[in-house]
């Protein structure tokens, strides 16, 4: 291509001379940096290089250095990325902006002798050679895309699908769509084995559920086209072939709000009161808490976790959540349930999680009992969330029903420092359980989430990694509460919310110790929250030691304090719950079986 492009050299344009020309131009503008497109061509001046650019200029090229300043002459750096020869991309600052010098003029051709013709030049074969390689598409190289997930080929664009839940959870349902080579974890495969919700979305509000039909039994199982006779799902993937177009456009069909209502074992939403009078009378129904995205509800010896979800308008300041986003964390929920039953885990339990008791969906307006249960709360304690009569007939909301825990930690009254340290030890139990049974991370557990209560027990007891464990309570019962922002991995699916996507959530009040606790997180994951760090347990541990040091409830002593303050320093070294519950501080809370 060299000896042709020299061919041309009558109508070239020196690329460099012309930039270089434009800089003589005043102007009361700092120079502009832009690229430049062209065909690569072949200058009869030679190019500045890397070398020549004064912070990149080795010993042996200084010659280049002052003769450049000898001269004058401005020094630039030229850095040219190259697309397969056809195109180079130049970006020109100006490093050293000195007054130029009028650059010579070019000489003109020499005279054509007298009685010879000058010859037309003739560019057929470069034409022609362009006009080969402009025949083929070629890949556009870019240093990154104008759009997430998708690159451009020649003329053509394709587009990578992003998944609309941030986990692989859909996926895992009701089958493995791209991997058969393993199938789910038993336990999570048994929660999943439910009757089944109707196939075709329902988001139109419009909709007539009642003319929406379920079949009597129906299972994942049934879903992904295994034979009646299949008693698990484990069993059911084994049978599926990776050709098999049923199973996928069974998967197409299904959405998160179908899926949801297939794990609250649903063919369709009820009604509020209907779900109330199953655990207590209606008018013996009392607000008892609140949040962000929900209110919560006693109702007999349960209290009645309402979410709203799916709505196209603002609850409380905040966009409501999706139906997706619901899906994990009630199935991360019915995960963290298999932990309390001792008989059948032999080598991770434990019962200080909340017990869901139940999960529903339910749609429609609240009902009288509810509305009457709000305002009564409201007119004692002044209401923060907007009223439920604001919601329309139309809204659906999911409903944990949870074991009745106690209240949480920033109104329950501590007594002593034995309390004390029986919080902080079944805490750190159970976060090292978990952590050996689904790498879980709760990522949020601040006092809020910590429910306690006086029971009277005397010890409680623990299995980790095979080892049964017990320890001292004095009468101090502790439930762990809001798995929203929490992390699991059920050994086919890992469940998580992905925060970089509220970074509101990192931006709260320097000092304040939960704030910072969020920032200490961003810092431990550097912003990935798919991966396991356990450190973050950790971390929280470490707030709540902060907390219980300022919550001075009752007298305590001084050797309480450096006790307290002592183990906050040895938890900055430990990566884990389960290395923390190993700590001197927690040796005589051990009871021997």
């Amino acid at each position: 291509m060299d000896g042709k492009a020299k061919a041309r050299s009558g109508g070239e344009v020196d690329l460099w001379s012309e930039i270089i020309g434009a800089s003589d131009q005043p102007s009361t503008n700092a120079p502009l940096i832009q690229p430049v497109y062209q065909r690569r061509r072949r200058t009869s001046h030679p190019t500045p290089s890397d070398s020549d650019h004064p912070l990149l200029l080795q010993p042996t090229n200084s010659n280049r250095l002052s003769f450049a300043a000898a001269n004058n002459k401005r020094v630039s750096w030229n850095r040219s990325l190259s697309i397969r020869g056809r195109i180079s991309i130049a970006v020109a600052p100006c490093l050293a902006n000195q007054p130029q010098q009028k650059q010579p003029r070019r000489r003109g051709k020499p005279p054509v002798p007298k009685g010879k013709a000058a010859e037309q030049s003739s560019f057929d074969k470069e034409r022609a050679y362009f006009q080969e390689v402009d025949a083929f598409e070629l890949l556009e190289e870019s240093p990154s895309p104008k759009h997430f997930g998708t690159w451009a080929t020649g003329n053509q664009t394709v587009t990578d699908p992003i998944p609309l839940v941030s986990t692989r959870l859909e996926k895992w349902l009701f089958s493995k769509k791209i991997n058969f080579s393993c199938g789910p974890s038993t336990t999570l495969s048994k929660i999943l084995e439910t009757p089944a919700a109707p196939m075709d979305p329902i988001y139109t509000s419009g909709l007539d559920l009642s003319s929406v039909k379920t079949p009597e039994k129906f299972s994942p199982v049934s879903l992904i086209g295994a034979d009646q006779g299949c008693e698990d799902i484990n069993a059911a993937i084994k049978k599926l072939s990776l050709a098999s177009k049923s199973t996928s456009s069974h998967l197409d069909r299904i959405d998160p709000f179908t899926a949801l209502l297939g794990i609250c074992e649903q063919p369709k939403p009820m009604k509020f009161l209907d779900l109330f009078s199953k655990y207590c009378a209606p008018e013996s129904i009392a607000k008892i808490g609140e949040g962000t995205y929900g209110e919560a509800f006693r109702a007999g010896n349960t209290v009645c976790k309402i979410v709203p979800f799916d709505g196209d308008f603002p609850v409380n300041g905040e966009l409501q959540k999706k139906s997706e986003e619901l899906l994990e964390e009630a199935v991360l929920s019915q995960v963290l349930n298999s932990l309390r039953e001792f008989e059948k885990n032999d080598s991770n339990a434990c019962t200080t999680f909340i017990e869901t008791i139940d999960l529903k969906v339910c749609q429609g307006s609240y009902d009288a009992a509810l509305i009457r249960a709000w305002e009564k709360w409201d007119e004692k304690n002044g209401s923060e969330n907007d009223h439920p009569k604001e919601f329309p007939e139309k809204q659906r909301y999911l409903v944990f029903v949870l074991q009745h825990g106690g209240k949480d930690l920033e109104s329950f009254v501590l007594e002593n420092f034995d309390e004390t340290r029986s919080l902080l030890v079944q805490v750190t139990a159970a976060l090292a359980v978990a952590e050996a049974a689904y790498e879980f991370e709760h990522r949020d557990l601040h006092w809020g989430n910590l429910l306690l209560s006086r029971n009277g027990s005397v010890t409680v007891k623990f299995i980790l990694e095979g080892k049964q464990i017990s320890f001292r309570t004095y009468g101090l019962s502790v439930s762990i509460i809001d798995f929203t922002l929490s992390r699991i991995n059920t050994g086919e699916n890992i469940l998580f919310l992905d925060l970089s996507q509220d970074p509101y959530l990192f931006k709260g009040p320097k000092g304040d110790k939960q704030s910072e606790t969020y920032r200490k997180m961003k810092d431990v994951t550097e912003d990935h929250w798919e991966g396991s760090f356990p450190r973050t347990n950790v971390l929280w541990l470490v707030y709540l030691v902060d907390i219980l040091l300022l919550k001075k409830t009752y007298v305590r002593c001084s050797k309480n304090e450096r006790d307290m303050r002592s183990l906050k320093k040895r938890l900055d070294k430990y990566d884990s719950a389960k290395e923390a519950i190993l700590d001197p501080f927690f040796e005589d809370l051990f009871v021997n079986n």
